[in-house]
């Protein structure tokens, strides 16, 4: 049976968003969060999140609604829906858009130092062992610039 938010009483709705938001907070690691997203959540349902967050990025990053319309494939109802809530008095959205850039130039940053190195033998001496190859590396960096 379906159950509609608005029909619970007061006390009923809290006790389950706090039991949600609890289970959320006790998740240590990227690999936990994601294996209970995939236990609790469609993989519908975890695209649309997913879905929300980038269109709340954009958003945030000034992008215009047609813009989002044409990268996104969604419609204007979604954008405008995720608008109104950027504006309302809660910054959940903000604090984590915030948070997402970080991590996302963190793992890029990361990504980008490994694939600088190439799979050769030596490469991987370079990356293992990089203050014997201090001279070698910052040539390596002069040369990228």
């Amino acid at each position: 049976m379906k159950v509609r938010p608005r029909k619970l009483e007061g006390k009923d709705r809290m006790k389950y968003l706090d039991t949600l938001y609890t289970a959320m907070s006790s998740l240590k690691s990227r690999e936990e969060i994601k294996s209970f997203m995939r236990d609790l959540l469609t993989e519908s349902e975890r695209v649309m999140l997913g879905r929300r967050i980038l269109i709340a990025k954009k958003l945030l990053e000034g992008k215009l609604y047609t813009e989002i319309i044409q990268e996104m494939k969604v419609g204007m109802d979604t954008i405008m829906r995720v608008h109104r809530w950027l504006e309302d008095e809660n910054t959940g959205y903000e604090k984590a858009i915030k948070e997402l850039d970080k991590t996302l130039k963190v793992r890029e940053e990361k990504i980008e130092k490994y694939r600088n190195y190439p799979t050769t033998e030596f490469g991987r001496l370079k990356r293992r062992y990089p203050l014997h190859f201090f001279l070698f590396n910052l040539f390596d960096e002069l040369n990228k610039k």
